[in-house]
């Protein structure tokens, strides 16, 4: 099928779901949601997702209006990404005692979301190299965002959750670019606590194009990232940061850890000279290798990547999966089923959840997962699948306890 026939056909999935759903959406948004007290125990400002005020998002919301997708239903979509984030939430204390209490749960326990001024990790912004794998195939930079534990240490290997935004968003949308974001708090917390082991977070672009930007881009790109996962970012950032799949990669070429000089750009040369000369066949059986330490979770079209991409195209990488109300364009069950037909790579969980409010993904979330254990035999419902609904919204609230429970699931 040509490029122009793929787009058209993608472009026509993604309106008309989105265009099922936006009818009972907006009825449901002239109310107040009872889900806000349901979900987490504090109250905090709401904000857009990617920190402007409302009147930059009805411009950015205009600016689109020369897009060749029709805006409205997008934009219904994109307005619904808001994100309730607390700009100045509650110094955690350091006299509490350190006693495991998280579970999987409708709400977050306010001390989960607490700000920990010590025994706390850090976020960097990295920068790696890509490439338009939706369009003419040309180098493009890309950004990321890498939380890294409380005491990260290179001696000790960690595992790794790929975090996926949606539609709207781009590697800022989750909040993870500072101190006080919810996603650090909460792996801060529950790592304090000793509820889990703590791990690496990475929340990149999910657009595989050279325009990735959050406004003006095409959506089809978010539809190609599997390349991208596993060519260009995974490599990078398990050959970067102490990972499981570290050792390998360097065998297969890429030691980027042990090279470093603190010279960014003369490091960047570095990289890209020895992912040129390394074994990539190597690379992919390091990645392979590790797979059992990597899990990837998402918001709305990244809960899409999740399921058609992580699922259906990566699993031979990747073990646990979250979808957070998956967007209308995720692979319904029977389509997963019939991919994973002869999938020899176990997976370890798939989580889901969604509110039972939210026009936008509830049909098309419950469609790709709420049956599939019915379905697919590599699937038991309480074994190594959820999935988990309540009242709620197409917003933070439900993903951000998305994150919470998901953050306790993976790796254990």
């Amino acid at each position: 099928m040509k490029k122009k026939s793929l787009k058209r056909l993608g472009i026509l999935m993604i309106t008309g779901l989105l265009l099922a759903g936006c009818g009972a959406q907006t009825a449901s948004n002239d109310t107040t949601s009872a889900s806000e007290s349901t979900l987490q125990e504090d109250t905090s400002s709401q904000a857009t997702e990617d920190g402007t005020s409302a009147d930059d998002q009805n411009q950015a919301s205009e600016q689109k209006e020369d897009h060749t997708m029709p805006n409205n239903p997008i934009d219904e979509a994109i307005a619904l990404e808001t994100s309730k984030v607390d700009d100045a939430p509650v110094e955690a204390s350091t006299e509490e005692e350190r006693i495991p209490t998280a579970e999987i749960s409708d709400k977050i326990p306010i001390k989960y979301i607490n700000l920990r001024v010590t025994d706390c990790g850090k976020i960097e912004k990295i920068t790696y190299t890509s490439y338009d794998y939706f369009g003419d195939g040309s180098e493009v930079e890309k950004a990321a965002n890498v939380y890294l534990p409380a005491g990260y240490d290179p001696a000790k290997q960690y595992n790794v959750l790929y975090l996926m935004h949606g539609i709207g968003g781009d590697e800022n949308e989750w909040g993870m670019t500072g101190s006080t974001s919810r996603v650090k708090c909460i792996m801060d917390n529950l790592s304090y606590y000793g509820d889990i082991e703590s791990f690496i977070v990475v929340t990149p672009n999910g657009r595989s194009a050279a325009n990735h930007a959050a406004n003006g881009s095409d959506y089809n790109s978010f539809y190609v990232f599997g390349q991208e996962l596993r060519n260009d970012l995974m490599p990078y950032i398990e050959s970067h940061y102490s990972t499981y799949a570290s050792e390998a990669l360097a065998k297969a070429g890429l030691d980027a850890i042990t090279n470093q000089t603190g010279d960014a750009e003369a490091d960047k040369t570095a990289y890209a000279a020895q992912k040129a000369g390394a074994d990539k066949e190597a690379i992919n059986k390091a990645l392979q290798d590790s797979r059992d330490h990597r899990a990837m979770a998402g918001l709305s079209m990244g809960g899409m990547q999740t399921i058609n991409i992580g699922i259906g195209e990566c699993v031979d990488l990747i073990s646990y999966f979250g979808a957070f109300s998956a967007a209308p364009t995720s692979n319904p069950a029977a389509k997963t089923n019939s991919i994973l037909k002869e999938n020899p790579y176990p997976i370890h969980y798939f989580y889901n959840i969604c509110g039972t409010e939210d026009g936008i993904a509830y049909p098309s979330a419950s469609a790709a997962a709420k049956t599939l254990p019915s379905v697919c035999d590599q699937f038991v419902d309480g074994e190594n699948f959820m999935w988990q609904e309540l009242p709620g919204n197409h917003d933070f609230n439900v993903w951000y306890l998305g994150f919470y429970n998901f953050a306790q699931i993976a790796f254990k």
